[in-house]
């Protein structure tokens, strides 16, 4: 798997910010009521974002940008000229 950053500078330092910010509220509060799960749950989160500003790769950009260029080369392939049509071919649409 070839992992390249796709996410900026400044998005990465956002996410470190936020991400330890989390991390420190989570475990101040993990070491009060150690029997809540929420709260461990949340430092992981936390410590996820921090690792993602770190390695600047984040997993759901990476699988959004798929998506979309899964649309694009659906439309090339068709030639269709309308956006709505590509993605109904890849995600259908089914009301039950």
């Amino acid at each position: 798997m070839n992992v390249k950053p796709n996410i900026g500078i400044v998005n990465a330092l956002v996410r470190i910010t936020v991400g330890l910010t989390v991390l420190a509220w989570s475990t101040s509060k993990l070491v009060k009521r150690p029997w809540r799960d929420s709260y461990l749950m949340m430092a992981m989160l936390g410590g996820m974002k921090v690792a993602e500003g770190i390695v600047r790769f984040c997993p759901l950009t990476a699988l959004f940008e798929r998506g979309q260029d899964m649309v694009q080369e659906k439309r090339k392939q068709e030639g269709n000229h309308n956006n709505d049509e590509a993605v109904d071919d890849i995600l259908p649409y089914n009301p039950s």
